[in-house]
């Protein structure tokens, strides 16, 4: 089977790529940082409405006293909702809302809040520097499923294939090293009765974002992404480990997942932990190239880059961090769907995808529909259709940006399942320690193999 799916994989490229593909031209790269597009690609002005502003690079900061780990981050606006959309008036917002219009359908009180919208999406000037470069340099080699010439800002500032956005959408910019020191994961049946799945220690590095190596460009092959997630609970979770590293080179390299299971007191290689698989740290209620919206391989489909618009998506969720405003037993306390008092809803301007099953692989969604916020590329939202053509998953990922120094986090997500009716918090950080947070990077050694068996426990 695998060496069969190869052998289609490598006819498809063939097909398709014609070698290495330029993302624009010199011409088309000098409109960054003018007065349409921003530095980072995404249109500077706001809509004629004026529900989306026009993009201001401002920084946020914390607050006097302020400790992410105990409180998460506060809310710096305090605002009250624009409005309300409840079944009784989803039709009139259906063009922004795409699929979620179901959701309505299938659950008269479910409810979004729309907030007024902030663009808050800050890059430092060494990555808005670099994504100059991409614009011409950073290029996409087999049909865009490696990268090429690349340097550690926004890949593709100027997106012209559905795969180019996906890679914008894995390598977002978040920080070099971010870590949570007690996300939890919660499965709620459609009785109601929240499940806990697993609460997890996760320490991430995004290696093309080291200060050390941002002048020059990604190594064939490098991994951009490594997170190593150590299982703090349940007891029947305790003592597990995971530890993911993810290639630029999706081809040739892939990704390398390694498990630490306590019981049987060494590390394997587990390959099957890629695509479809359930994710064990979310009870199976979610796909493993399903975290954050989509991660790993891009092989499987071919996306099209179906062009830019407005839509609701979840935006600056400070209030799901703070334990204090939105505690885990508030979030999860609802059925089918995360608590609405929780959330925070904001029009952005998304870019969307559509991704379709090659011939030849398999996949229990043979039809996604992605959409990635336009000046961030992490925040967004995503539709999973089944084999049927009925749509079978929708989820958002929790965004917000980091204070003090910029980027954003959309690590963590939830995904409500229409068939079932069940929903999932696939990192919910409404605990103390649980907000994602920027942290100075772990030696290299900290994500290996040998070290998970070192520390591993019984």
């Amino acid at each position: 089977m695998k060496l069969r799916q190869k052998v289609i994989l490598a006819a498809v490229t063939a097909v398709f790529s014609g070698g290495v593909l330029a993302a624009v031209s010199a011409e088309e790269a000098k409109q960054l940082g003018g007065p349409v597009l921003t530095e980072f690609g995404a249109e500077r002005a706001g809509n004629k409405e004026g529900t989306i502003p026009a993009y201001k690079a401002e920084l946020i900061k914390s607050p006097a006293g302020w400790d992410v780990r105990k409180h998460g981050y506060p809310d710096p606006w305090n605002e009250k909702p624009l409005f309300s959309i409840t079944a009784q008036n989803a039709a009139q917002y259906a063009d922004k809302l795409d699929a979620m219009i179901l959701l309505f359908k299938k659950y008269p009180n479910y409810r979004m809040d729309i907030y007024p919208t902030h663009r808050t999406a800050y890059y430092p000037k060494a990555v808005l520097d670099n994504t100059a470069k991409n614009a011409t340099a950073c290029k996409g080699a087999d049909d865009d499923l490696k990268l090429d010439g690349c340097y550690g800002g926004i890949l593709f500032p100027i997106p012209k294939t559905g795969r180019q956005e996906m890679w914008n959408h894995e390598l977002t910019y978040s920080s070099w090293a971010a870590e949570t020191d007690g996300l939890q994961t919660w499965v709620i049946p459609p009785a109601g009765t929240p499940a806990l799945q697993s609460v997890l220690n996760i320490y991430t590095r995004w290696d093309l974002f080291n200060p050390a190596t941002m002048g020059t460009p990604l190594k064939p092959g490098q991994l951009y992404y490594i997170p190593r997630v150590d299982f703090t609970g349940p007891a029947r979770q305790v003592g597990n480990k995971l530890l993911l590293a993810y290639s630029i080179d999706t081809i040739g390299i892939g990704s390398r997942i390694y498990s630490y299971i306590p019981g049987q007191r060494r590390v394997k290689l587990a390959p099957d932990l890629a695509y479809d698989t359930p994710s064990p740290a979310s009870g199976g209620a979610s796909t493993m190239d399903e975290q954050s919206g989509y991660l790993g391989a891009l092989d499987r489909y071919d996306f099209k880059l179906l062009g830019k618009k407005e839509k609701f998506i979840m935006y600056n969720n400070f209030v799901m961090t703070d334990p204090r405003a939105c505690p885990d037993s508030k979030l999860v306390s609802t059925k089918n769907f995360p608590n609405p008092d929780c959330v925070r809803w904001e029009l952005h301007r998304v870019w969307k995808v559509e991704g379709k099953l090659l011939p030849g692989f398999r996949h229990i969604y043979p039809r996604r529909v992605l959409y990635w916020d336009e000046d961030t590329h992490g925040a967004g939202s995503y539709e999973s259709y089944d084999a049927s053509g009925n749509l079978y998953r929708v989820g958002n990922t929790v965004a917000y940006p980091f204070f003090d120094v910029g980027g954003v986090n959309s690590q963590s997500s939830m995904q409500m399942d229409l068939i079932t009716g069940i929903w999932a918090a696939s990192g919910s950080m409404g605990a103390e320690g649980g907000a994602w947070h920027p942290a100075p990077a772990r030696d290299p050694r900290f994500y290996t193999p040998e070290a998970l068996a070192g520390e591993g426990i019984r």
